[in-house]
């Protein structure tokens, strides 16, 4: 039987490790914003329309896509597994409410119906990884393609009958993806209250805390008392319904719900959320690392664009971050 000192022990070992991780994780962020404001003043010396009013809200508008998705993928690879079809599900949720508003639907209604059904293709997710134990990156990977197939079945119909984008004729929604509240664009409110929200969350609840638990040893964690099962259940269906949220505002934005909405976008946002300090092996992220990440992706884009850049540039170039970023946290985890 251990004794008292081998539980102190454990409690201070314990601790410590949490400590370690804050540690690490705040001196991630801070070398992620360094490097954004790098980016900043550089792009502000290279074109003097980086800097003008327009400009920065644009990118402030287009980085929510990014970063809404990035708040629950990031609780997924804390809690050290991953979700590969967040881009699919943002496509098929706006569409579902689009073909619910072409035949008749309430405006609150067929919102509801969106975050719904992407809430659910989450869950599904969660239950391919507890139930049929399927590793993550196989059943989300498995559902980017499902995903693609329903919104395409959604928008044209069994028999392609239909035109494959939908029209959204509804204020609100068109409010919620395209309005302003002064000169902010209202999906950049609605994204720093989630991020506020979500940030609160991870640091100072028991499940927000369960999370990194789950992500740092699984086992650990089950034999503490965690519910594993229900926590994974948690992070992959917020993570869908997130996705719908983005997926709705970015339909607003455009007044339609187009197939080919978020295509690639699941490996922006993995790589927002591992640029921001989150480790692929899990137990370590932060919200907000994540939306210094998905702040340089956006930035790194509106540069090739202000440059006028070649296209391929920028693939690669998106490409090569990916590589360093995941370089990076390889050698982090080595040297922990």
């Amino acid at each position: 039987m251990p004794g008292q000192a081998d539980t102190d022990a454990a409690v201070a070992s314990g601790a410590g490790s949490i400590r370690n991780r804050k540690t690490r994780i705040r001196a991630r962020e801070t070398g992620v914003l360094i490097a954004l404001v790098i980016m900043i003043i550089f792009m502000s010396i290279a074109s003097p329309v980086f800097l003008s009013q327009n400009n920065i809200f644009n990118n402030l508008r287009n980085v929510t896509t990014i970063a809404i998705m990035a708040i629950g993928v990031t609780m997924v690879i804390i809690s050290g597994g991953i979700d590969l079809s967040v881009g699919s599900v943002l496509a098929v949720s706006a569409m579902v409410m689009a073909r619910l508003y072409y035949h008749g639907w309430g405006t609150g209604l067929g919102l509801l119906a969106g975050l719904a059904f992407g809430a659910l293709l989450g869950a599904v997710n969660s239950a391919l990884v507890i139930k049929v134990k399927l590793p993550p990156f196989i059943a989300t990977l498995g559902m980017l393609s499902v995903g693609r197939g329903l919104t395409v079945l959604f928008a044209t119909g069994l028999k392609g009958s239909v035109a494959s984008n939908i029209s959204i004729d509804k204020p609100l929604i068109e409010f919620l993806g395209g309005g302003y509240v002064g000169p902010v664009p209202m999906p950049v409110i609605i994204a720093a209250i989630l991020f506020a929200g979500f940030g609160w969350f991870l640091r100072h609840t028991v499940l927000g805390r369960q999370i990194y638990a789950v992500g740092s040893n699984e086992e650990a964690a089950r034999l503490s008392g965690v519910n594993v099962d229900l926590v994974k259940f948690f992070t992959y269906t917020v993570t869908g319904a997130l996705a719908a949220l983005a997926g709705i505002l970015q339909a607003g934005l455009l007044s339609t719900a187009v197939t080919n909405a978020g295509n690639g976008q699941e490996l922006d946002v993995i790589a927002a959320v591992v640029i921001g300090g989150a480790s692929l092996t899990g137990g370590r992220g932060s919200v907000w690392g994540a939306l210094i990440g998905a702040m340089i992706m956006t930035v790194l884009r509106n540069s090739f664009v202000l440059l006028r850049l070649p296209g391929f540039a920028q693939t690669i170039s998106i490409g090569v971050v990916i590589v360093l970023a995941v370089a990076l946290d390889a050698r982090n985890n080595n040297n922990s």
